[in-house]
């Protein structure tokens, strides 16, 4: 079996993500750079999109890429998230929300490794993208609306604060969805 080339483009875009990431938080923390750290964070998630197209489209798929890739597309969400929580009475977020996606993230990465380490597939799943998809939705929406010239547009408050609900309401329903799906694994496992 020939050896795995870890440094190829696809990887190289996740590891930049992950300093984007960084980037980001850095941002955050210094305040007042709201829009710019929106932007910011939707190019960096963008690159997911990239990365993954370029990896299956020249068959470059490699270990590195299926463990980083997921691992930075939850530090740099989750992060966004953890970032948020000190100002929750502006951005939204709650630390219910927090406690949701953290939790799904852990369970869901663990069971990954767990049942893929015995052989078996538990790549994501069509809910898993959506999941993905209304949690970087969200962020940015919780991002931008803690600029003070984006919070007087109305209905931009209770836009972003649906799509925190509806994202914090489908990552808990994910969750679920691969806790039975596991379930399910093992019982064929057992029976077999």
């Amino acid at each position: 079996m020939p050896r795995e080339q870890t440094l190829n483009v696809p990887n190289t875009i996740t590891v930049s993500r992950f300093f984007l990431a960084l980037v980001v938080f850095g941002m955050m923390s210094a305040g007042g750079m709201w829009i710019a750290s929106a932007i910011l964070f939707v190019v960096a998630v963008a690159t997911d999109v990239l990365d993954g197209y370029i990896a299956r489209k020249y068959n470059i798929v490699t270990t590195f890429g299926r463990i980083v890739d997921p691992f930075v597309d939850k530090f740099i969400t989750t992060g966004v998230f953890l970032f948020l929580l000190p100002v929750s009475e502006k951005s939204g977020v709650s630390a219910w929300m927090v406690i949701a996606v953290l939790a799904r993230e852990m369970l869901v990465t663990s069971l990954r490794g767990f049942l893929e380490q015995k052989g078996h597939d538990f790549s994501a799943s069509g809910w898993g993208k959506l999941k993905m998809f209304l949690q970087c939705a969200a962020a940015t929406a919780a991002l931008l609306l803690m600029d003070d010239s984006l919070r007087a547009v109305p209905g931009l408050l209770l836009t972003r604060d649906l799509l925190l609900w509806v994202m914090t309401i489908v990552t808990v329903y994910t969750g679920w969805i691969y806790i039975a799906r596991a379930a399910v694994i093992l019982r064929h496992e057992q029976a077999g």
